[in-house]
């Protein structure tokens, strides 16, 4: 937590020296969120229950009885499916939608790693298995309680996982960046031709998502200073002497830079 910060407000510093900082979500967002998620799953389960029903009736309407094994197995795959809605729900849409599952991003919350990059496979699987301590001994009692104790509102899971959760931020598109150097005065063709001859293709994502990310914080107060580091960072990265791009506008270059990575990896 830095200095002079709410408890509410994480700030991190990425390998190439520039803070960002995230609005740590609470549990009271978490809950509505796991909430708007628990009645989708339990919908979900509804329908496959009248599924399996239907399925009985058509084909096993002879053998229904208290004793038929039909209906054994039919408990033991209605809990099977439930147990991979319960699990794998979350991790399919933290994987599909970049860290969110439906009531995240309906409430506007997002799991990222605690160094500010994207949660990979490993730690959405490691999280969501240990939900189900955190569930115990109803609807995330212990998780509750964990968050409670912890300052940045981490559930056992969270903590096994090294993720945290935070308010989310509006996405960026191409056409926001196309946009933006414009709305600073900065001619976008001009700005978009220097950006062209750069080699963006040394650039690794995190890098990318690290402009990105600046990119969209348009609240912060210090830009021009994190705007000039940035470009820096990439430069040195792309090995482009400062003197190449000389005259730009930072925060333009910036948002060129990341428009030629994206446009070259669709090509």
């Amino acid at each position: 937590m830095s200095n002079g910060q709410p408890e509410d407000y994480l700030s991190i510093e990425t390998p190439e020296n520039v803070a960002f900082g995230y609005k740590v979500a609470g549990i009271g967002s978490r809950f509505l969120a796991a909430l708007v998620d628990t009645l989708i799953i339990f919908v979900l389960q509804i329908i496959v229950l009248l599924a399996l029903i239907l399925f009985a009736r058509l084909f096993f309407i002879d053998r229904l009885d208290a004793e038929s094994p039909v209906i054994a197995w039919l408990v033991a795959i209605f809990g099977l499916i439930s147990f991979a809605f319960f699990w794998g729900y979350y991790i399919l849409f933290e994987m599909l939608w970049n860290g969110q599952s439906p009531g995240k991003r309906w409430v506007g919350l997002r799991v990222i790693r605690t160094d500010g990059t994207p949660i990979t496979l490993t730690e959405s699987i490691i999280r969501n298995l240990v939900r189900l301590v955190d569930f115990l001994p109803a609807y995330y009692g212990v998780g509750v309680v964990t968050m409670f104790i912890n300052e940045q509102s981490r559930r056992l899971g969270d903590l096994a996982a090294g993720t945290l959760v935070v308010h989310d931020r509006a996405a960026i598109t191409l056409d926001s960046l196309t946009i933006k150097p414009s709305s600073i005065g900065i001619p976008g063709s001009a700005t978009s031709a220097v950006a062209a001859t750069l080699p963006v293709e040394r650039l690794t994502g995190h890098e990318i998502e690290m402009a990105e990310d600046f990119l969209r914080r348009h609240e912060l107060a210090n830009r021009s200073i994190l705007a000039r580091r940035i470009l820096q960072a990439l430069l040195d990265k792309m090995g482009v002497p400062a003197s190449q791009v000389s005259g730009w506008q930072e925060e333009s270059l910036i948002a060129e830079i990341v428009r030629a990575s994206r446009s070259r990896k669709t090509e």
